[in-house]
């Protein structure tokens, strides 16, 4: 994966054209900005990107976290079979460490919460950084009978309701408990709706020690599953994370193995960490490939390039789509500029004509790329995510309620926490320069003024109907954003994450809201 600092007394927005709609930079502002249309759970230390790989906590009814209407959303999203019917697929990136809950308890004094958020948990080792989590999924209450596996079905039932065809599930070991999740998911899905695919990806990472055979015998023993993908002419897709970790001909050796000692034969789509250093040697055996990609705007420009090259070969692309990514852990993040990284990747999956989307990710918390409901964001990323998904398989929607989507930090990108942290994330190498904005993401049936009030000032654009984007600079205390028409308000949202400037632990994870919610 790969991921600008600088206080504006201007608003900005940024360039996105996708289905007719434009988005523009907006002109300097003075005072009012004028729109312009455009046991103890253990948790690998994730090496997943370019070269590798106490917020408030919400809770809220276990109904509310599972389902989702089209309600919230600024139009109708179509039906389920309207959308597999399409023909394109929109899968989201399980990864196994972080399930709804690590051990049935309320989240308030969760394993989340007690271990992972904060500074001190499990005792001290995430201290340097200032805790191994910034964000988490949506808490429950305590659940009676097999937790685990109920939680499972949920977030099926929560990526089915925001219209994704599936997950691609990151198998990190075969005996472990990472391997019974995998299982328990396979069983989710088949419970909840078989329909929902789930696309195996053995992560070389994880199975760095695997043998062929073992590896063979786990993949098949999965692969009975029918809701386990496999195309059309009855192929298993095996995607694997990090393919170059091994090389194309101990995958053809493998593949071999899988055709003759369990009788599968297997349309591999790699995923790569350096796509064009590799895509050459995977090609003859390959059905399709794909890559892990980058988490910020700059990163993710001239993403038709590796369509293109794809395509050339005759194979099929899966296309990377991401919000953000931070990694205190790591300590490195990418500027995602608010929405600006998520829309920049869907323009590209949609302008090339990617064949499959993988949502990168669906829950991995400690790079903080979810897309999954969590405490920071809700609904919101899968509700602005919903909209691109159906431009991408059946052409843009007509907007039929006005929603407006906020997203900022909490604290500037160079405040210092006053937790003692000795590791601090510094921004990734190529990635997009670090900013502090706030952002005001409309959907809207008609032309609207919009009023976004932060720190108590507020300012007033017009915006046009359609998609607009307008980003305002970031400043300590609270935000907020109205939307009016004939002197009615038709939206309104207010964000619950204040802004300061003396955080307590390093936290640069976008806060999104939605007016819908």
């Amino acid at each position: 994966m790969s991921r600008k600092y600088r206080t504006l007394m201007t608003a900005v927005t940024v360039f996105a054209t996708l289905g007719g709609i434009t988005v523009v930079p907006a002109q300097a502002v003075v005072a009012t900005p004028v729109s312009v249309t455009s046991g103890t759970p253990t948790v690998p230390m994730s090496s997943r990107g370019s070269g590798d790989r106490g917020p408030k906590l919400l809770i809220t009814d276990t109904e509310e976290t599972a389902e989702q209407s089209d309600g919230p959303l600024p139009f109708t999203l179509a039906d389920t079979a309207v959308l597999r019917a399409s023909g394109k697929q929109v899968f989201a990136h399980y990864f196994t460490p972080y399930p709804l809950s690590l051990d049935n308890a309320a989240p308030a004094n969760d394993y989340y919460a007690r271990n992972y958020l904060k500074p001190e948990g499990e005792s001290g080792k995430h201290s340097a950084y200032g805790g191994l989590l910034r964000d988490r999924p949506i808490g429950r209450d305590p659940i009676s009978g097999d937790y685990a596996l109920e939680d499972l079905k949920t977030e099926v039932k929560q990526a089915i309701a925001a219209g994704l065809d599936g997950f691609t599930v990151d198998i990190l070991s075969v005996t472990s408990a990472h391997w019974t999740r995998v299982q328990n998911l396979i069983k989710a899905a088949e419970a909840v709706d078989p329909g929902f695919k789930i696309v195996l990806m053995p992560d070389t990472n994880g199975l760095a020690s695997v043998d062929s055979a073992t590896l063979a015998t786990a993949m098949a023993k999965l692969a009975a599953s029918k809701s386990v993908y496999r195309l059309d002419d009855n192929r298993l897709v095996i995607s694997p994370f990090k393919a170059e970790g091994r090389t194309a001909a101990w995958w053809a050796d493998w593949m071999e193995t899988m055709e003759t000692t369990h009788g599968i034969e297997v349309a591999l789509v790699p995923v790569f960490l350096d796509f064009n250093k590799n895509a050459s040697d995977f090609a003859s055996i390959s059905y399709g490939f794909s890559n892990w990609g980058s988490r910020n705007p700059a990163g993710n420009a001239n993403l038709a390039t590796n369509i293109t090259t794809a395509h050339g070969m005759g194979k099929i692309w899966m296309q990377p789509v991401s919000v953000q990514d931070e990694r205190p852990n790591q300590g490195i993040f990418d500027e995602a500029g608010n929405t600006e990284n998520l829309r920049s990747s869907w323009k590209g999956a949609i302008d090339g004509k990617a064949d499959w989307v993988q949502l990168t990710t669906w829950n991995d918390y400690s790079e903080n790329t979810q897309f999954a409901p969590s405490v920071n964001a809700g609904w919101t990323y899968l509700d602005i995510n919903a909209y691109y998904l159906t431009c991408y398989k059946l052409g843009c929607p007509e907007i039929t309620k006005d929603v407006a989507y906020l997203t900022h930090r909490i604290q500037p990108v160079a405040a210092a926490p006053t937790y003692a942290q000795t590791k601090l994330m510094k921004l990734r190498s190529g990635s997009t320069t670090a900013r502090d904005t706030v952002e005001v993401l409309s959907m809207l049936n008609a032309a609207g003024k919009v009023s976004v009030t932060i720190a108590g000032a507020t300012q007033i654009y017009d915006a046009p109907a359609g998609v607009t984007a307008k980003t305002f600079p970031l400043k300590a205390g609270t935000v907020s954003a109205t939307v009016a028409r004939d002197s009615a308000t038709v939206a309104e949202v207010v964000s619950p994450y204040p802004i300061t400037d003396t955080p307590y632990v390093q936290d640069l994870h976008y806060r999104a809201v939605s007016s819908g919610r």
